[in-house]
């Protein structure tokens, strides 16, 4: 039986992710910031489901909230940040302050999550913290571009980690999903208000297809919750996976821009060399 903490259980990924944690007898302490949420998560496995409260936005919260899930649980085995906020809005129009906001949920929160677990994983040598980042941490999409980049953030703090924690014995996985029919289009998609309309037909086209979509996105958050499952249990888990057939279409293309880019520029590139 392993011992989980997910932030975010209240709808989404995060609560499927718990749900399938706990149907294989896996002991979950979720959080969320109302304490309905927390009672129907609780509901889902008594004895076995804890609910703390915590908004990802309170620093010195997470350090005591993963410290209680500790006690509680006796050691954790697997952390995983979930809780984020989504964004569309051009470059230019999107306020700093609005910037700033979603990097506190998205960004520092997580940040602070893995401060707090590190120390407890490394007296034991063990431990799996997991990050559910999006494709769009890895392939930029116009009208996206600080929701993007909160997560590209995310995969770097991810990746970085791996390396600096795998000689003592704990792992890192960054998940990247596409699409999921969860609630995050109608309830967690804030915008950049008031618009420019020179974006028209760049930037505002994320939010008409996110919202136009929703419902029909193409993955299931329950198959999803299974995969990542499955990845984590693995002899040698992944450090990026990823999750969906648009996920993997959309990596694909930026990752063949990318290596187009490199093999175009490479004699300027290697021209820079300091002559031997």
């Amino acid at each position: 039986m392993r011992n989980w903490f997910i932030t975010g259980v209240s709808t989404g990924l995060g609560r499927a992710l718990a749900k399938a944690a706990l149907a294989t007898g896996d002991t979950v302490v979720g959080t969320a910031r109302s304490a309905d949420a927390l009672a129907a998560f609780e509901a889902l496995a008594p004895g076995r489901a804890t609910g703390l409260p915590l908004d990802v936005t309170d620093l010195d919260a997470i350090a005591v909230a993963v410290n209680e899930a500790e006690r509680r649980t006796g050691g954790l085995d697997i952390v995983v940040n979930n809780a984020g906020l989504g964004y569309t809005g051009a470059i230019e129009e999107t306020p700093i302050a609005d910037a700033k906001a979603l990097f506190d949920v998205n960004v520092w929160g997580p940040l602070a999550v893995i401060q707090a677990a590190l120390p407890h994983l490394r007296a034991r040598r063990a431990g799996h913290i997991v990050n559910i980042g999006s494709i769009s941490g890895l392939a930029c999409w116009h009208g996206t571009g600080l929701y993007g980049a909160s997560k590209f953030a995310l995969d770097c703090i991810g990746r970085t980690l791996a390396q600096e924690v795998g000689p003592l014995g704990i792992k890192v996985t960054n998940v990247a999903p596409g699409g999921m029919r969860t609630e995050f289009a109608a309830t967690r998609l804030c915008g950049a208000d008031p618009t420019i309309a020179d974006y028209a037909e760049t930037a505002h086209l994320a939010r008409e297809v996110l919202l136009g979509h929703y419902g029909e996105e193409p993955s299931d958050p329950d198959l999803i919750a299974h995969a990542i499952l499955t990845a984590l249990a693995a002899p040698e888990p992944p450090l990026v996976l990823l999750l969906g057939t648009d996920a993997l279409g959309y990596a694909q293309r930026e990752f063949a821009m990318l290596g187009g880019e490199l093999e175009r520029w490479v004699g300027l590139t290697t021209s820079v060399a300091v002559p031997r």
